[in-house]
C-alpha cells in the first residue's frame, strides 16, 4: 500500500470540530502531525470561494481533509433540497480548487452513501454507484457529493491531482447532532425514547414502516477509516467505509427501545417515507486497499451512545425543565 506519512505535516480538516471530525483530528494528532488546522464557520465561509482562498494562504496545508457538509435525517433533506445540493456543491468546488493550485500533498473528500441508487442491489459495491438515481429524499445532497467524485477524478486525471473520494455509510456515536429537526435516525430515536421513559408517556411514534434497513457505523471507526485512507490510499475509485451488515428499523427501534429502558408502545406513521429501502455497504475494497475493517460492536456503540446523551443533553434540559 502506498504510505503518507502525517508525522511533521500541517493538515486541514474542514468540519473538524464536529461529529465526525473531532475524533479525526484526534487520531492525526496521535500521528505527530506539525500542526492540525479547523476551520470554523464564522471565520471561514467555504460557499464562498475568496474565504476558501485565504483559508488556504494562512494556513499553508500538506494535506487537506474535506469532511465539512450540510446535511440532516429524512426531514431535514426533504425541507433542504436546494440549500444543501448549494452548500455541499459549492463548498467541494472551492476546496478542490484551491487544494489544486496550493499544491497538496493529499486531499481527502468525504462522499456519502446517500450518492448510491435508490434501488442499489445489496450489499452496494462501489460499481453499482452510476446505475441510477438515488433516493428522492436526499438525492440533492447524494449528488452534490457523486458531483465532487466526477471532480476529483477529473482533475487526478488532467491535473495530477492526489486526491480520494470515501464513502462512509450512517455514522453514529458519542457528540451526534441530537436535534429532532435535523438528526439522524440513531439519536432521534434515542433521544425519543429517552425523553418518552422519563415523561412516563405510553407510546412513541416512528416514520414509516419499520421495513427499511440500514447500515450504522461507529463513529470512531469510520475516524480511523479515513486516516487509514489518508496515509494509505491513492487511486480515483471511491472507498466504501462500513461494517457491511444491515438492520431493519423496526429492529433498531426496539433495540433502542431496550437501551434507554423504554417500555410502552411503538408505533409507525406509514404516512411519513421509509427513505432508501436497503442500505448496506460491500466493505471488501476499504479491507483489501487499506486494512480497514470495523471493530466496534453495534451493541456496545449503542450503549455508549445512549450514556452519552443521558449525561450530557439529557441532563441539561432535566435542568433546565426544573
Amino acid at each position: 500500500m502506498p504510505q503518507l506519512s502525517l508525522s511533521g505535516k500541517r493538515v486541514l480538516v474542514t468540519g473538524g470540530a464536529g461529529f465526525l471530525g473531532a475524533p479525526v483530528c484526534r487520531l492525526i494528532r496521535e500521528r505527530g502531525a506539525a500542526d492540525v488546522v479547523v476551520p470554523r464557520r464564522a471565520e471561514y465561509d467555504l460557499t464562498d470561494a475568496g474565504a476558501v482562498t485565504a483559508l488556504f494562504e494562512q494556513s499553508q496545508p500538506d494535506v487537506v481533509l474535506h469532511l465539512a457538509a450540510e446535511v440532516g435525517g429524512i426531514g431535514a433533506n426533504r425541507d433542504n433540497p436546494g440549500r444543501f445540493f448549494y452548500a455541499n456543491m459549492a463548498m467541494g468546488l472551492n476546496m478542490v480548487e484551491q487544494a489544486r493550485l496550493s499544491g497538496v500533498q493529499k486531499f481527502v473528500q468525504v462522499g456519502t452513501v446517500c450518492s448510491y441508487p435508490k434501488f442499489t442491489p445489496v450489499p452496494f459495491s462501489e460499481a453499482s454507484l452510476w446505475d441510477g438515481y438515488p433516493e428522492e429524499t436526499n438525492a440533492p445532497y447524494g449528488i452534490a457529493k457523486k458531483a465532487l467524485l466526477v471532480m476529483v477524478g477529473a482533475y487526478r486525471e488532467q491535473y495530477g491531482f492526489p486526491g480520494i473520494f470515501l464513502m462512509p455509510t450512517n455514522l453514529y456515536g458519542p457528540r451526534d447532532n441530537f436535534d429532532p429537526s435535523s438528526s439522524h435516525v440513531i439519536p432521534a430515536l434515542i433521544r425519543k425514547c429517552e425523553e418518552a421513559r422519563i415523561a412516563e408517556e405510553q407510546s412513541i411514534s416512528c416514520w414509516g414502516t419499520g421495513s427499511a434497513s440500514r447500515e450504522f457505523l461507529y463513529v470512531d471507526d469510520c475516524a480511523e477509516a479515513i486516516v487509514a485512507a489518508t496515509e494509505r490510499y491513492d487511486s480515483p475509485e471511491p472507498v466504501n467505509i462500513g461494517v457491511g451488515k444491515e438492520i431493519t428499523i423496526r429492529d433498531l427501534v426496539e433495540l433502542i427501545a431496550q437501551a434507554t429502558d423504554f417500555n410502552g408502545e411503538i408505533r409507525w406513521d406509514t404516512s411519513k417515507p421509509d427513505g432508501q429501502p436497503r442500505r448496506v455497504l460491500d466493505t471488501s475494497r476499504a479491507r483489501e486497499q487499506i486494512g480497514f475493517q470495523a471493530s466496534t460492536s453495534f451493541a456496545d456503540g449503542l450503549r455508549v451512545t445512549v450514556d452519552w446523551f443521558r449525561e450530557h443533553l439529557g441532563a441539561a434540559e432535566r435542568a433546565r425543565a426544573s
